[in-house]
């Protein structure tokens, strides 16, 4: 049995659906979430607290683009996904997201609805775990090293995560209910696999840049596209 969740080239995450769509009838969904207009400057973060471990600064990581403008952590999911779409045992699937140097690694991590993120503490100090979440329990617990506490989020919906200790600490849980998301890499690549052929809505959400909205088609073949976003007014 396979594990709803893989990860294509170790940087794009997909989701793999279990249903009734057959390798013949399934297609892939590729694209690229790309960066229009200015080029935003890179801001550091002053470290006020735990410097000895922390250092003095952190780069900003809101915004993070590749050479050719590609967004990484850009959540890409289809907003009408196909009917009887399912997980196989998500409550099987953990993913996780360690405190490294006082930052969150990986930034942003996407489960099923009904998994369980495990959340670690490599650092030599305490860290503060806070999710702030609004369809699933807000959670706020201290975490000393070399604990893990692990966290099942049981409803669809972006929860945001801190450390209320080191106010840079931010991070992201995306609960997705049904296995038609991805995450972008650095690059700003995705794949959606064993997607019917069909017309669909596809939604893109970045912390920085908000949601997006556009309608796609999606053949025998697949399709691929460019998604371009810009920053917020």
């Amino acid at each position: 049995m396979s594990l709803p969740l893989k990860c294509l080239a170790s940087v794009v995450c997909v989701a793999v659906w279990v249903g009734s769509v057959t390798a013949q009838t399934a297609a892939t969904l590729r694209g690229v979430v790309q960066y229009t207009g200015a080029l935003p400057e890179r801001k550091k973060l002053p470290v006020t607290i735990d410097q000895y471990v922390c250092g003095k600064d952190k780069d900003a990581e809101d915004l993070l683009l590749g050479p050719q403008r590609g967004v990484l952590n850009a959540v890409v999911w289809l907003e009408n996904p196909p009917a009887g779409a399912k997980w196989e045992n998500p409550a099987a699937v953990k993913v996780e997201m360690d405190q490294k140097g006082c930052v969150f690694a990986p930034r942003v991590v996407l489960v099923p609805a009904g998994g369980t993120v495990e959340f670690l503490n490599s650092d030599r100090l305490l860290h503060n775990l806070h999710g702030i979440g609004k369809e699933n329990p807000s959670f706020n617990r201290t975490q000393p090293r070399g604990r893990a506490i692990p966290v099942t989020f049981s409803k669809p919906e972006i929860v945001p995560i801190a450390c209320d200790l080191h106010s840079w600490m931010r991070s992201w849980v995306i609960v997705a209910g049904h296995p038609f998301y991805a995450l972008t890499n650095e690059a700003g690549a995705f794949a959606i696999p064993n997607v019917p052929p069909g017309k669909y809505t596809l939604k893109t959400w970045q912390e920085s840049l908000g949601t997006t909205s556009r309608e796609v088609t999606v053949g025998p073949q697949g399709a691929a596209l460019t998604i371009d976003i810009k920053a917020r007014q």
